[in-house]
């Protein structure tokens, strides 16, 4: 008996570890649904945005290893599934969309639908299986899957309305998948040549990223080797964190001192699996070494001395026996600057900050001090992706998820559906602000639909925070017309929607509703009501930076001066989130 072509597809899928598919289903998918109905295998996970299938696809795909997958219909139900792409692309997530089309009979008539979504998908996509004839498939198909899985990218699979629902006429080209890629190391040569430049620093700095996920050991080992700090980027925060020595902390515009003086004051900077974007927080002027396994990452973010293309692991497993070193009175130096943040984070956390509105680093560090040694956090972009860098220990088995290269804002909800389809016992918990919930809060009610209980905090401040302080550095005075918000109540958005809630206005508070959170059977929103006024302050302070926020206070006061009741209240705010008494 014939099988039929989203049978075919099902298989391959599944041989790549996918099990759930997220999406919206829609007139030329549902035979792909049908298909779905009758295989044991996988679930359809209907969503109320295609966007966030994406996005949940995405976040399977990290904490996995595996295959996400994604569809929509033709036309809108592909267009979507875009934004969300675009955040597995910048995370480097294994992503396969379908996506419908229209019959191709129809094609270049503008029929109801159309459109070339090979062009839309072009910049987004490594690689797109449009298939026109039964003939093409298993084929094509296999070549999109197994590019994403082993080359961690997004491709996508288009099924006209009159193939979709066909048979397969051959299984010719049919042939298991490749699950990963060989260890590769650079040549001798080369592996010397790092070695000569380690050897000769005083202050070297090992700076690791998300391609050290599973080099973790032999940095540790490096670092010993050379008595070396370890400094990381956000993404790497679940992999390094500062509760293990050598590890000083994170660089960038919500890093810590140490962070920042570890990859700026060294004399050798090792960068290990990271293309991080941020050039002006890196050195000039002294060697920099970069092994990573993507040779298009070497040197666009620095002048790079001595660029290795390989397996981190292997790469290391290479070096260590070749290097000796002794920075450990620069690595203690940077140590003293790291406790002394850490004591000062303790601090701007204290539940004895009882001021109101509350501090959001309060509900941040009790939860990180009440979540599961396993928990995922789930986090959106704005000032949320601070409190949880600042405030949350991601330690041990602890794991994160987020946009943090995209940078869209919604991402922190459907990246918790994606994290709770893979094993809803165990937690995770969203850090989403206010403005980034207000975009993806309709698709609380998927969590509800399939007994998740995710944990999803919302930093009310009636306002979209992070925006507002890039306004006041760029010297321009606050406008609150564009940046502050009209929110719910989300605690009685929740339990209409069949989860449950509370809204957090005192300080005592706060860990009784943590404690409710986590015992709650449902899923849960902590409305939690925070200042507007916290600032989010980088690690170092450029003229330019300082400059600018001045700038900005002195068009303030003008402003207020003028009888503007909106500027001298915001003021209020900003003195009491950030005096500490």
């Amino acid at each position: 008996m014939a099988r039929s072509i989203c049978e075919s597809l099902l298989d391959t899928l599944a041989e790549a570890g996918a099990r759930e598919v997220f999406g919206m289903t829609g007139d030329v998918i549902n035979p792909l649904l049908e298909a779905i109905r009758h295989d044991d295998r996988f679930r359809w996970i209907g969503v109320r945005h295609e966007e966030h299938a994406a996005y949940a696809a995405a976040a399977q795909s990290e904490l996995t290893g595996k295959v996400g997958v994604c569809a929509g219909t033709a036309g809108p139900g592909a267009l979507h599934l875009i934004n969300g792409l675009y955040n597995a692309q910048k995370e480097g997530a294994a992503v396969v969309a379908i996506t419908g089309q229209v019959a191709r009979k129809e094609r270049g008539s503008d029929f109801h639908k159309e459109m070339d979504l090979t062009k839309v998908f072009d910049d987004v996509c490594a690689y797109q299986a449009i298939i026109e004839t039964p003939e093409q498939m298993p084929r094509m198909a296999e070549i999109a899957v197994q590019k994403a899985l082993v080359e961690r990218c997004v491709t996508r699979i288009e099924l006209p309305a009159d193939v979709i629902a066909g048979d397969l006429p051959s299984e010719h080209f049919s042939h298991p998948l490749i699950h990963g890629l060989p260890r590769t190391a650079p040549d001798p040569a080369r592996i010397e040549k790092a070695a000569a430049i380690l050897n000769g620093g005083k202050r070297v700095t090992i700076f690791c990223g998300i391609g050290c996920r599973d080099a973790r050991e032999p940095v540790f080992a490096l670092a010993e080797k050379l008595q070396a700090p370890i400094a990381h980027t956000l993404r790497a925060k679940d992999i390094f964190d500062t509760d293990t020595d050598p590890v000083v902390g994170m660089t960038g515009l919500i890093g810590n001192p140490a962070g920042y003086h570890a990859v700026r004051d060294c004399d050798v900077l090792l960068m290990l699996g990271t293309d991080f974007p941020y050039d002006e927080f890196l050195p000039d002027g002294r060697p920099i070494i970069q092994i990573d396994r993507v040779v298009d990452h070497i040197g666009r973010r620095a002048p790079v001395a001595l660029g290795l293309v390989g397996d981190v692991g292997a790469t290391l497993d290479a070096l260590l026996p070749r290097v000796a070193g002794d920075s450990s009175h620069f690595r203690d130096h940077l140590f003293e600057l790291r406790d002394k943040w850490l004591g000062q984070m303790q601090e701007q956390a204290s539940l004895e900050r009882s001021d109101e509105p509350l501090h959001p680093q309060l509900f941040a560090r009790a939860i990180s001090d009440r979540a599961t040694d396993d928990a995922i956090f789930a986090c959106d972009v704005g000032e949320c992706t601070v409190w949880l860098a600042r405030q949350v220990n991601l330690g041990g088995s602890r794991r994160t998820v987020g946009g943090f290269n995209h940078g869209s804002l919604g991402a922190g909800l459907p990246v918790a559906l994606g994290a709770a389809s893979i094993d809803p016992s165990r937690q995770v918990w969203a850090f989403c602000g206010d403005g980034g919930f207000g975009m993806s809060m309709n698709d609380f009610v998927t969590a509800v639909k399939f007994d998740w209980p995710i944990k999803v905090i919302v930093f009310n401040n009636s306002e979209l925070g992070f925006v507002k302080m890039e306004v006041e550095v760029a010297g321009l005075p606050t406008n609150p017309e564009a940046t502050s918000l009209l929110n719910p109540d989300f605690a009685l958005y929740a339990k209409a929607c069949g989860g449950d809630g509370v809204r957090v206005e005192h300080a005592q508070d706060i860990v009784p509703a943590i404690e409710q959170a986590i015992a709650s059977p449902k899923p849960f929103i902590i409305d939690a009501i925070v200042s507007p006024g916290e600032l989010t302050m980088p690690p170092h302070i450029e003229l330019s930076e300082a400059w600018g926020f001045g700038l900005s206070k002195v068009r303030e006061g003008l402003m207020a001066l003028k009888g503007d009741h909106e500027v001298w209240k915001q003021w209020r705010d900003e003195f009491r989130a950030n005096v500490i008494l």
